[in-house]
């Protein structure tokens, strides 16, 4: 089990990098405590696997060093590393069975074949797989395989961390629910330092205890899944994490007062002079955003409104902007004109999409 530090870490995968665009990975610091369960984030091409594969050993970085503890690891094999790594699709031996690919790693160490029996044994109860133990893993389902895979990544207790590359990808769907609870109970149980990839928010808000999200090969934001939904720090964030997504809209900001077309919107802070030049962006999250009968808010033009099954949200206009809504369940809508009221507490203020902090002018101001 290990701490792991990230000190200035980037990459490209070409020669002869310049410009933060010539790099992969964009320069990152962190660290990832001892025993924590993290997610790494982001859409396809974002750097989260080259992020993993560089923690594993697999990719060595242009720059910066990757420590386990206080050993700097950065030229270390895969080997060395002294982890495990649970990739997409299952990596098992097919001549085997389940009960022999689970033990091949604690054989390889030589580990005692009463301890070895017991840990195999404690992993394939964990993961639904005791009546399957002396079957020949090639007759089983990728769904069956790929839960080889994880408990061949789980069964030693050593290992200074374990790394997932998007594991449940061939997962049955009714099955990712129960192997994410799964993991997050092993994880509980074993307190060995989990780093988990995905471009599924479902799965990163439900098995990680923080996420790291990733846009264009840099972190934008790390927190938990409540920072992230309640307090975004990149518009980036905002819009990948909820469904739906946060509305962004540009505005203009004058003091304590946000301008979206010629909407005058009260703000419970106060901001600094946001100079031409700057992108600046208006951001709230469905969920603080009610739908009214016109003339008791904001005015807009209601598009569609859509069951998604816990709720209903209605897709509006605003000045030509799209916004999406919460719709109560009592309202009483008069054709397609209605209005808005936002909740001023959930409103955030994004300046060339970073959060802009502002300045609280008091509670309760409306």
């Amino acid at each position: 089990m290990a701490r792991i530090t990230l000190d200035h870490l980037a990459h490209a995968y070409r020669a002869d990098p310049h410009t933060a665009d010539d790099y992969a990975l964009k320069e990152i610091n962190h660290v990832w405590s001892q025993g924590g369960a993290y997610a790494l984030l982001g859409p396809s091409g974002c750097g989260k696997t080259t992020l993993l594969n560089i923690i594993s050993g697999l990719v060595r970085p242009t720059r910066g060093r990757v420590l386990f503890d206080d050993l700097d690891v950065t030229d270390l094999a895969t080997e060395a590393r002294n982890i495990a790594q649970v990739f997409q699709f299952p990596v098992v031996y097919d001549t085997m069975s389940v009960r022999e690919n689970l033990a091949f790693p604690l054989k390889n160490r030589r580990v005692p074949r009463d301890t070895t029996a017991e840990r195999v044994e404690e992993i394939a109860r964990l993961l639904d797989l005791t009546r399957v133990l002396d079957r020949n893993a090639s007759n089983l389902t990728a769904d069956m395989k790929q839960k080889i895979s994880l408990g061949r990544g789980l069964v030693r207790p050593d290992v200074a961390a374990i790394l997932f590359d998007e594991p449940l990808t061939v997962i049955d769907p009714h099955l990712k629910w129960q192997l994410r609870s799964t993991l997050k109970e092993i994880h509980r149980t074993l307190d060995i330092t989990m780093i988990y990839v995905t471009h599924d928010q479902t799965e990163a808000l439900t098995f990680a205890d923080k996420v790291v999200v990733m846009h264009d090969g840099a972190v934008v934001q790390t927190g938990t899944p409540d920072e992230l939904f309640e307090r975004p720090a990149h518009t980036f964030v905002g819009h990948f994490i909820g469904s739906p997504g946060m509305n962004i809209l540009p505005c203009k900001v004058e003091g304590a007062t946000a301008f979206i077309g010629n909407q005058a919107i009260p703000l419970q802070r106060t901001y600094r002079a946001l100079y031409d030049g700057e992108r600046v962006e208006f951001g709230i999250r469905p969920e603080f955003v009610r739908l009214q009968p016109r003339g008791s808010g904001l005015p807009v033009q209601v598009r569609r409104i859509d069951d998604i099954g816990r709720a209903r949200i209605a897709r509006v206009e605003m000045n030509g902007r799209p916004l999406a809504a919460s719709v109560p369940e009592d309202i009483s809508l008069d054709g397609d004109e209605a209005a808005l009221a936002l909740d001023p507490r959930q409103i955030h203020i994004y300046a060339n999409g970073h959060l802009v902090p502002g300045e609280p002018i008091g509670e309760g101001r409306t």
